[in-house]
């Protein structure tokens, strides 16, 4: 197990440019599993839980092939249609094979997930639109068991939530299913978008992503295709951040700008300099004042900047307060933040976070989910003395070589063994 050692007190500045998206490619990956023809995938990041699908895939039978961040899959015919726990228990994506298995191979045995304890994120939405569908779903010593003898067919789902895992799965399921298929009050986060692109250029008919109604025409065979996963929008806001956090300047090119509209509202308001170009964003450290936002499903403020935008405010002057609307129990980098010198007081979903300059203090913390790691490095970024971060695995699983990135800005970031 490794941690980061950092030494404090840098300022950074330069350009970076913005990996493929994790949260992006694990659907797309496990789409692969609809398509009986050869797949290439490009700007694939190399990250644990993106490994952990391929080995996903390869279990049920698809011969992978990874050169940089190029991913070939093909696929022809499933040797098992089962997602062991000692696979999936890393991650809650993998819950998002069921789907496509059931959809293709009209069977499925896929143990429930794990992954980030940043609270609950039930599957029973997804079985509950898979039944309407036409799936036998049941419980099985921890496992989701599934058939459909018969095939899937279409339906109109309307979901109590935008749930982004979802809409994914019934936009893979639906692919293949029988018939149209309507989701109302879907999710519009770009990765949708991005895997409703890729799952087009397999010849798959859906319309409406992006907006809460999307529609799907199954059809009986998807074909093979040439695919780009779009960029990483929450790696690009947490090194966006290192700038204006260090009193320093960071670019990221290969990004669309329109996808962090609410993050970069908020870092505006707190006098970050933020300017754009073609595929580039700038933000630049200009005054230091306090922030409010709240956490919503895209097109709001995503809950995955939140913990990162909380170290930023807490060496900031004034009060600011979040209200977090996605996961009950994501301000577990809170007390870590506290113990480097923070301010920061919560009740239930709301935290007030009383910012003072130069507050942060090196020091040993732990790293509790993927993006309170994140948090921590920042903080770690602008404190004085060495902090050293805990538990980075939790870290690899969404930053591709993160320290390295840090390290061309100017940081002096070391990965040791714990």
């Amino acid at each position: 197990m490794d941690s980061f050692e950092i030494e404090g007190g840098r300022r950074l500045s330069g350009t970076l440019d913005a990996s493929g998206s994790k949260n992006a490619a694990l659907p797309i990956l496990f789409a692969a599993l609809l398509c009986p023809e050869r797949l290439t995938l490009r700007r694939v990041p190399r990250l644990h839980d993106i490994k952990t699908t391929l080995s996903l895939l390869e279990g049920v039978g698809a011969r992978v092939e990874r050169e940089g961040e190029r991913v070939t899959i093909d696929l022809p015919q499933f040797t098992s249609t089962e997602a062991p726990y000692d696979l999936v228990r890393t991650m809650r994506a993998s819950v998002l094979m069921l789907g496509p298995l059931l959809a293709r191979e009209r069977s499925a045995r896929v143990s429930l997930p794990g992954g980030c304890a940043i609270g609950s994120r039930p599957v029973d939405i997804h079985l509950a639109a898979l039944e309407q569908m036409g799936a036998e779903l049941r419980l099985e010593s921890g496992y989701i068991v599934g058939s459909c003898p018969g095939g899937l067919r279409g339906a109109e789902i309307v979901f109590r939530f935008p749930s982004v895992g979802a809409t994914q799965q019934v936009m893979m399921a639906a692919s293949l299913a029988e018939g149209k298929t309507v989701i109302r009050n879907a999710a519009r986060e770009p990765e949708i978008e991005n895997l409703a692109g890729f799952l087009r250029a397999m010849g798959a008919k859906i319309s409406g992503d992006g907006t809460s109604d999307i529609t799907i025409e199954g059809v009986a065979r998807l074909h093979g295709c040439d695919f780009e996963v779009m960029f990483d929008r929450i790696e690009a806001g947490t090194l966006l951040l290192a700038g204006p956090i260090t009193g320093g300047s960071v670019r990221v090119r290969g990004m669309d700008t329109g996808c962090l509209e609410a993050f970069f509202a908020v870092l505006r308001k707190t006098g970050v300099a933020v300017s754009a170009g073609e595929g580039w964003v700038e933000a630049s450290a200009g005054g230091s004042q306090c922030a409010d936002f709240e956490t919503q499903p895209h097109p709001g403020y995503a809950t995955d900047l939140q913990a990162q935008m909380m170290a930023y405010l807490a060496q900031v002057n004034g009060v600011s307060h979040v209200s977090e609307k996605i996961f009950e129990n994501r301000y577990m980098h809170v007390p870590e933040l506290v113990r480097m010198g923070a301010d920061i007081r919560v009740e239930g979903p709301q935290a007030m976070i009383y910012g003072k300059p130069g507050c942060y203090q090196g020091a040993v913390v732990m790293a509790t989910d993927l993006r309170a790691s994140a948090s921590l490095v920042l903080a770690g970024l602008v404190a004085n003395g060495t902090t050293r971060v805990r538990r980075i695995y939790h870290l690899d699983r969404g930053y591709e070589s993160l320290e390295t990135k840090l390290c061309s800005l100017g940081a002096a970031v070391s990965r040791k063994p714990e």
